[in-house]
């Protein structure tokens, strides 16, 4: 055959030879590119802008040769992107839910138009995406902002939203974020990485042709601290981040006291389990496996389950799956390094190893491998190198795979394989993770949800549901917007308050000593130590305990050895206790009412209203407990998605001092009817109402630990809440200082926050109406603030 002439397919398959090059099929991406002389400027109110005296950083292909270079902004660039952003916010957001969808179906079919160009460019940047995926994107989130004043009234846009992304995350994701921001009629400044620089100004060039008011969406490029940077000005009003959970702690870090509401998609080198059970079609799983693991550009790395009942099966369908396939490239020359240096630590520990061929001694490349019979805490399954590499775990019952699958600590996704349905439905409910694929793998879709557990993250993605991080309740307060105080993190809360003793007091005067809530006892605090409360006229009404650190270490022991069983409990047992526990209230109205008027200086008649309504709000909880239920989203393509609300986890709360009864109940009836532990922090100026609800607790069929409260200083027992590493979220009302500390010490450990600072609440002039007459989408907060979602897909022939 003439060296000049086309091979055939059979010539093809023969050979296994890879096609021709990317830099010799991207025509049209070049021409865009040489259409902006191989610089690309920054693209701020609807034009690309090239500020002079600006450093440069070069953007490269796969061969490291160079595409073009992108420019770094300084202080003056952001600041006329954010004000360009405010103002394309205000015209945006005045506009008819009709007209933004119709903007986004224009974005849709010129998405298509350009679709040749978008793919071209994305590869040679080295982050593929696929433009049908990106059109189908649009035509979603068109439908969403056509519906928004429908089924979303009591709901308003943020303002500007920042979508940060690093370079190690798919292209995709900048616009699962961006796209529902926009829909919902917020303003998009993308901060993305150098690789991801090229195909985002290309996008919004398509943006800007489609219809899209000048300023609504903005890319703005430069180095790793710019994220923070646009974060950091008062116009902008949630920040959300996709990339490392290095590089996300630290942006959190930096935005911690500037009242910027963030959340964190920390999927990178997430380790996700792919689990092979006994009941599976084990010619289709090693496929799965393959095709996961070891394809050229992959979302999450793997670690393979196999029961060991059929562990020599699955091995050999793995050696001869793996027979000529070839070596894979690696991102760069440090990456060898590492994936060199796990596979000598895992030879070390007794692994052995399956290999397409034996490794090039030195270069970029690499063979797909399988480590064979590590053991869990080995590094290259906790912490594993970029690179093929599989680490290959076994396991004997159903119960002990799913074990090993949530042994990450990160929880983005899961693959099971198994054709017993029963079995598949009782793994997928019993893994920590926010996506779960049977007999499958890497299934997206917008209607689809993304969300992430423990270190993967707090931000949920795609459906209706990921369309509420960027939407506010109406009437709700929002965190101030300040500049971050001088707080010292490590002293934070380590210093008890202090209390005056009145010369010639008498502790036999006092009327009670109160203790706390623990585990469904009433007890001490561990410290031993005790404060004095008052009346509103300085009379001590009562010695309640100091909590500390050991309380909530307590706390939290007993609240993860019931929350599973009380989890597990059905919606109507759930519904069925709390009902109980509001006629429990009932029957002690009134001292309940005479305990809020001795403590707050209340009228009776006051009081009683307050009583009444947190007996109401108590009845509201147990009805929706079975109401609430997950969705099935029509898809389009074959195949079943069940998206599954679920509890957190063990719930620490810090009570306003707005209502001293009210907020206590409200939330308690949240975080418990979906299936909580709560440890909650009384009111620390009216502590009493929650002592004296705790006696209608202990009274009620509620299991021991599931509810905790806690007294003592606010600041002391805010710091051991934020330490401890069980706690899956905070829910805060307190001071701007505290609500720093939060923001700084929860990303690592990463927790879900929702912060509310007391000094706004004080400013209400009719004592807690945010409470006595919440807005529907306030409850609705509250509901979603208790739960995390899972998404299911099964497939179907």
């Amino acid at each position: 055959m003439a060296s000049g002439a086309p091979k055939t397919v059979y010539d093809i398959f023969q050979s296994m030879e890879y096609g021709p090059s990317v830099s010799s099929s991207s025509a049209a991406a070049r021409s865009w590119l040489e259409q902006h002389s191989e610089s690309l400027g920054l693209f701020v109110d609807g034009k690309f802008v090239s500020p002079v005296e600006r450093q440069t950083i070069p953007a490269t292909d796969s061969s490291g040769a160079a595409l073009c270079s992108i420019i770094c902004a300084k202080d003056e660039d952001v600041s006329a992107c954010v004000s360009s952003a405010s103002a394309g916010f205000k015209a945006w957001s005045e506009q008819s839910a009709h007209h933004r969808s119709k903007v986004l179906l224009r974005l849709a079919r010129t998405l298509q138009r350009y679709s040749q160009c978008v793919s071209e460019l994305c590869d040679l940047s080295q982050c593929p995406s696929s433009p049908s995926a990106l059109v189908r994107l649009a035509q979603y989130y068109a439908g969403w902002a056509q519906l928004r004043d429908t089924l979303m009234p009591d709901w308003t846009p943020r303002g500007v939203v920042a979508v940060v992304v690093s370079d190690d995350c798919p292209f995709y994701s900048i616009w699962l974020k961006a796209l529902p921001a926009l829909a919902m009629g917020n303003a998009v400044i993308v901060v993305p990485g150098v690789k991801m620089a090229p195909p985002a100004l290309l996008l919004a060039q398509v943006f800007m042709e489609a219809g899209l008011p000048a300023g609504v969406l903005n890319v703005i490029t430069g180095d790793c601290s710019l994220g923070a940077k646009v974060a950091q000005s008062f116009h902008v009003s949630y920040l959300t981040y996709c990339g490392s959970k290095q590089d996300g702690e630290h942006l959190a870090k930096q935005l911690a006291g500037w009242g910027v509401p963030w959340s964190l998609s920390l999927s990178v080198s997430a380790m996700c389990p792919f689990i092979i059970f006994e009941s599976a079609d084990i010619d289709s799983a090693v496929d799965g496996v393959i095709e996961a693991a070891f394809k050229k550009s992959k979302d999450w790395q793997w670690v393979l389950c196999v029961q060991e009942s059929v562990w020599d099966s699955v091995v050999a369908r793995l050696k001869l799956r793996m027979t000529g396939m070839k070596c894979v490239p690696l991102a760069n020359q440090t990456h060898r390094g590492l994936v060199d240096t796990a596979v000598k630590e895992a030879l070390q520990q007794g692994a052995t190893l399956i290999q397409s061929c034996p490794p090039p001694s030195t270069g970029g490349l690499y063979p797909p491998t399988v480590l064979c019979g590590l053991a869990p805490p080995c590094s290259a399954v906790t912490t594993p190198p970029p690179g093929p590499l599989l680490p290959l775990l076994s396991f004997r019952s159903a119960v002990e795979g799913v074990t090993l699958g949530n042994h990450s600590p990160h929880g983005q996704a899961a693959s099971i394989w198994t054709e017993d349905l029963t079995l598949a439905l009782e793994a997928a409910r019993s893994l920590r993770v926010g996506s779960v694929w049977v007999n499958s793998h890497s299934v997206t879709d917008p209607s689809l949800l993304q969300s992430g557990r423990r270190d993967s993250g707090t931000c949920t993605d795609g459906g209706r549901e990921g369309l509420y991080q960027f939407l506010w309740p109406s009437l709700a307060p929002r965190l101030p917007r300040s500049t971050p105080r001088s707080l010292d993190y490590s002293m934070f809360g380590t210093t008890a308050s202090t209390f005056m003793v009145p010369e010639g007091f008498d502790p036999s005067s006092v009327p009670r000593s109160c203790s706390q809530f623990i585990g469904g006892k009433l007890c001490k605090a561990d410290s031993g130590c005790s404060r004095a409360v008052r009346s509103p006229g300085g009379a001590v009404l009562a010695h309640c305990p100091e909590g500390g650190r050991k309380d909530i270490r307590n706390a939290v022991e007993a609240a993860l050895k019931v929350q599973p069983g009380w989890q597990k409990k059905s919606t109507a047992a759930r519904a069925h206790s709390l009902y109980a526990l509001a006629d429990s209230l009932d029957k002690r109205r009134r001292d309940m009412a005479a305990s809020i008027q001795g403590q707050t200086g209340f009228s009776m008649n006051e009081a009683e209203k307050e009583v009444e309504l947190s007996i109401s709000r108590l009845s509201d909880w147990a009805a929706r407990c079975d109401k609430q239920s997950g969705v099935v989203p029509p898809l389009p393509q074959t195949g079943s998605a069940f998206l599954i609300p679920e509890a957190l986890g063990v719930v620490g709360v810090v009570l306003p001092d707005t209502r001293p009864l009210l907020p206590l109940v409200s939330l308690l009836g949240a975080a418990v009817a979906m299936g909580n532990a709560v440890i909650m922090v009384a009111s620390e100026k009216h502590p009493l109402p929650a002592i004296d609800f705790t006696e209608v607790l202990q009274m009620s069929d509620i299991p021991g630990g599931v509810v905790s409260v806690i007294t003592g200083g606010r600041d002391q027992l805010t710091q051991a809440l934020a330490n401890h590493s069980e706690i899956q979220a905070i829910w805060y009302w307190g001071t701007v200082e505290g609500c720093q500390f939060i923001q700084h010490t929860c990303c690592s450990p990463l927790k879900r926050m929702w912060l509310h600072c007391k000094e706004e609440e004080e400013e209400d002039k009719e004592r807690g109406r945010y409470w006595t007459h919440p807005s529907p989408s306030f409850k609705e907060e509250m509901w979603r603030e208790a739960v995390v979602w899972k998404s299911v897909w099964i497939p179907t022939a």
